[in-house]
């Protein structure tokens, strides 16, 4: 028999293995965050693009109304 198989485990070895665990878990948390985090900055930009292409289709159509308004009084008034 191994004496090592009778000795009580090592509070310090103990602690050092949940630590390691610890730092496990808290590395795949990272890479979860960082690629949580990646996505997030994609979807953004693609957002933003959206929005950017909306605002202006908004402006023209606005534009356009307006045209449309002036035109309709120009005829009124010609009327």
């Amino acid at each position: 028999m191994n004496p090592a198989d009778t000795l009580p485990p090592d509070p310090v070895q103990l602690e050092l293995e949940a630590l390691g665990r610890q730092v496990d878990r808290l590395l795949d948390t990272v890479r979860r965050l960082s690629e949580e985090n990646r996505s997030l900055r994609h979807s953004q930009e693609q957002l933003s693009g959206e929005r950017a292409n909306l605002l202006a289709r908004n402006e023209q159509a606005r534009s356009r109304v307006e045209a449309m308004i002036q035109r309709l009084k120009s005829l009124e008034g010609n009327g």
